[in-house]
């Protein structure tokens, strides 16, 4: 059986999955994309073997997953593609409601430890898509939105203030942040290892591709988006797509941060595939 490998429908991973969805790379895979929040339920129902997932959905399911190695997806400082917009200054925002991105779970969660811990406010999340309330000429006091949708709004001329959470992360820790993983279902690995390890393989490989051809990966972005080619290449050159020990403790300090806000209960180990 072919593996089901879950695909985050967003710009950020085209470098990992252009070769394996081109046939540069070849692929035996049965490829499911979509947004983080889809692809961790459908992980979390076992209907994938091996996807990206949001960092926050390993740390809530550790005991089911098993991390791959050396790939990831992250940033060391601005990340340009997940971003708070606002009308006023952050710190004004306490008590105030900001509208939350449905794709998303882990920078919600990092939204609200940087509440916590950088900004000392407390606010009340609704979920919605930003681009769609906007469209009704309705204006939030304050957004959270990440991927493309992002990228899209974040010189929106109602939102002068615009707070990058890579960024904000590493002013609070001087450390990379990971916003997702790359995991195998450890089930899935039991029942199907060789095809499991191919797989997981594969990725780094198309990962390798992608960091080895970034030019042309940002001259084929640049063609079908609102961002030139030099926005393209400062936004890739932005990204982290490895997981070394550097961005392994900010993953740890991030899930530190999640029990110190009461978002999870027990920090993970990292457990990465065998």
């Amino acid at each position: 059986m072919s593996v089901r490998l879950g695909r985050i429908g967003y710009l950020n991973v085209l470098p990992i999955y252009h070769p394996l969805e081109t046939g540069i790379l070849p692929m035996d895979c049965e490829v499911t994309s979509g947004p983080p929040a889809e692809l961790n339920k459908l992980m979390d129902a076992d209907k994938l073997d091996v996807s990206s997932c949001s960092s926050v959905e390993y740390a809530r399911h550790a005991d089911k997953y098993y991390l791959i190695p050396d790939i990831a997806i992250g940033s060391r400082g601005p990340v340009q593609s997940v971003l708070l917009l606002s009308r006023r200054p952050v710190e004004e925002l306490d008590g105030r409601t900001i509208l939350v991105s449905a794709q998303t779970h882990t920078s919600a969660a990092l939204l609200r430890v940087l509440q916590a811990k950088l900004w000392n406010i407390k606010t009340v999340f609704t979920t919605g898509s930003a681009t769609d309330v906007l469209g009704t000429g309705e204006r939030p006091q304050a957004i959270l939105c990440i991927g493309d949708e992002a990228l899209n709004l974040r010189y929106h001329p109602d939102y002068p203030h615009r707070i990058d959470l890579g960024e904000a992360w590493r002013e609070l820790t001087g450390l990379p942040f990971i916003f997702g993983v790359w995991i195998a279902s450890r089930e899935s690995w039991r029942q199907n290892r060789e095809k499991v390890e191919e797989a997981a393989r594969l990725l780094l490989a198309g990962k390798n591709w992608g960091t080895d051809n970034i030019g042309d990966v940002c001259v084929m972005a640049s063609e079908e988006s609102c961002l030139n080619y030099d926005e393209m290449c400062s936004y890739f050159d932005g990204l982290v797509y490895d997981l070394g020990p550097e961005e392994q403790e900010g993953m740890r300090a991030f899930y530190k941060s999640l029990v110190e806000t009461g978002i999870i209960d027990e920090a993970p180990e990292l457990v990465f595939l065998p």
